[in-house]
């Protein structure tokens, strides 16, 4: 049985359907993220209504800041792979394919160039903002209008604020053209 040599390309265009793959899956996981986030949301919303404790709401910050920081770690990944495809895997396969303007893959760089991506970006960061900052926001400003808070809670309460806001901070900065984090599909 002869021997088969593994071409240059070969690999390549196995690599590129790898992290095409991996990509995919993360585009799932991260979309998922957000109806996670609602669901919680609305579990904690409905069990501190239903036990009348304005404290149980200390649980959506947390929650709401790995949730998010999951969910951004996956789209700056995905961004990631994009990137990778556009600036590495593709130009080297064109240069062994001698393809024509040097150009494969035309779709990583085609969707980019659509009119209203700006806008889709900007409304996503709401929407991220919204699920993953201004509920939990919201939740500890009702837990501190609700009347007596103890000490401890609201020292808890203030460090969740703030973890709350370094969250959402790291969303505008990925959602900033030319960001760490730009170029999400």
């Amino acid at each position: 049985m002869p021997e088969r040599d593994v071409t240059v390309g070969q690999l390549l265009l196995t690599e590129y359907q790898t992290v095409k793959d991996e990509q995919k899956t993360r585009i799932g996981f991260r979309d998922n993220l957000l109806y996670v986030t609602l669901t919680v949301v609305a579990a904690v919303i409905a069990a501190a209504a239903q036990a009348r404790q304005t404290a149980m709401l200390l649980a959506l910050p947390p929650v709401c800041v790995v949730l998010g920081w999951t969910y951004l770690v996956n789209d700056q990944k995905i961004s990631a792979i994009g990137a990778y495809v556009r600036g590495e895997l593709g130009p080297r396969l064109a240069a062994l394919a001698r393809a024509e303007g040097g150009e494969v893959f035309r779709w990583e760089t085609a969707h980019r160039g659509d009119a209203r991506r700006v806008s889709r970006k900007a409304v996503q960061c709401v929407v991220d903002l919204l699920a993953f900052c201004v509920v939990p926001l919201s939740a500890l400003v009702v837990f501190w209008a609700g009347g007596d808070v103890p000490a401890g809670l609201l020292a808890v309460s203030v460090l969740e604020a703030v973890a709350v806001a370094g969250l959402g901070v790291c969303v505008v900065q990925y959602a900033v053209p030319f960001g760490p984090g730009s170029g999400a599909g």
